[in-house]
């Protein structure tokens, strides 16, 4: 499935996710409320459900206008803003959760997942099957991490350009999560 497109017309996401486009335009909120509002959303509130597709609509406004950057910011607010699962107390639980976390904010229908895979050698990976922008995955994937990575350690969460990409048509993208000594 390509990104932004839902996989049903039925899904809907939460406010408190959807704000999270306003969080992570912290500097242009006005701007990400306008976008929202001409794509449907008015006035996104915690507690109330809104039509994935619309929201999608809105990722792609922002994908033309502002940038991958925009994008990859709003994902790394979704830890801050949408709903994840109690007991994260590590790094791979909280990678682990992001697939419950998005179960938990959407609802009506079939919506994909997020597939954390640890191999043998101890590397980390990321599949996500869902019909969001690679940057905004990125983002989300990489502001779970950062929160149980301390300061004398570099992450970084690669795209794996050598294997199907939504953005390319595929139905999923890969993840590569690298953390070293600085």
């Amino acid at each position: 499935m390509a990104q932004f497109q839902a996989f049903a017309n039925a899904i809907e996401v939460n406010g408190q996710t959807v704000l999270s486009i306003v969080k992570g335009m912290e500097h242009f909120e006005k701007n990400a409320l306008k976008i929202l509002a001409e794509n449907g959303i008015q006035n996104p509130r915690p507690g109330k459900w809104y039509c994935q597709q619309s929201w999608l609509n809105a990722f792609k406004k922002i994908s033309e206008e502002v940038g991958p950057y925009a994008l990859y910011c709003i994902g790394t607010k979704i830890p801050e803003n949408a709903q994840f699962p109690p007991g994260i107390d590590s790094l791979e639980k909280a990678l682990e959760s992001i697939d419950t976390a998005y179960h938990m904010n959407h609802r009506g229908g079939e919506i994909g997942n997020y597939n954390f895979q640890k191999s043998p050698d101890g590397s980390l990976h990321f599949t996500c099957n869902n019909p969001y922008p690679c940057e905004f995955d990125r983002g989300i994937i990489e502001g779970i991490a950062r929160k149980f990575i301390d300061e004398r350690h570099h992450l970084m969460v690669r795209h794996d350009d050598a294997v199907p990409c939504r953005d390319r048509s595929g139905d999923s993208c890969t993840y590569h999560i690298e953390i070293s000594q600085k």
